[in-house]
């Protein structure tokens, strides 16, 4: 649960309005000052549960596309796998957007309708210092890609000397 609670830790900021609220997914700048303690912790709560599924569905549905398209690239009279890659990358992608694409877009969906429910139009400010975090994680972002890039051609060099 220390997970969840950074999580939703970092949606909550004190800015010069009081306690603000930012959630995920929301336009840029703008936040909701949270009026009281209860409210604070009934959106937490809220947060907690919608985080919680987010992480579930990633997770657990990752590995139930991948048992599901291991099965369906090894089934007899297709070839073998290494033969036909763009067919077995194909089945794989088409099974994890089944699998976690279509029950993560409704739990966005619901993410969405139910926000109003916890903070009101008239709570609304624009909120400062969100443009430098942003930059940060594109930047931790950019440099774990280009990570992978190195690690994905330092394979393939490993691979073809073989």
């Amino acid at each position: 649960m220390g997970l969840l609670d950074s999580i939703v830790s970092n949606a909550f900021r004190n800015e010069r309005a009081g306690r603000v609220v930012v959630f995920s997914g929301d336009r840029r700048n703008r936040g909701y000052i949270v009026r009281s303690p209860t409210e604070e912790l009934k959106i937490k709560s809220f947060l907690k549960m919608f985080y919680f599924a987010h992480l579930y569905i990633l997770v657990l549905g990752m590995m139930l596309a991948n048992s599901w398209s291991t099965f369906f690239v090894h089934l007899e009279g297709m070839g073998r796998p290494t033969e036909h890659m763009a067919r077995t990358i194909g089945i794989g992608l088409g099974v994890y957007c089944v699998v976690v694409g279509l029950p993560y877009f409704f739990l966005w969906r619901s993410y969405r309708k139910a926000l109003p429910n916890f903070v009101s139009a008239q709570d609304e400010i624009m909120v400062s210092g969100q443009q430098r975090r942003q930059q940060q994680w594109k930047l931790i972002l950019a440099i774990f890609g280009l990570a992978l890039l190195v690690l994905a051609a330092a394979l393939a060099l490993l691979e073809r000397a073989k």
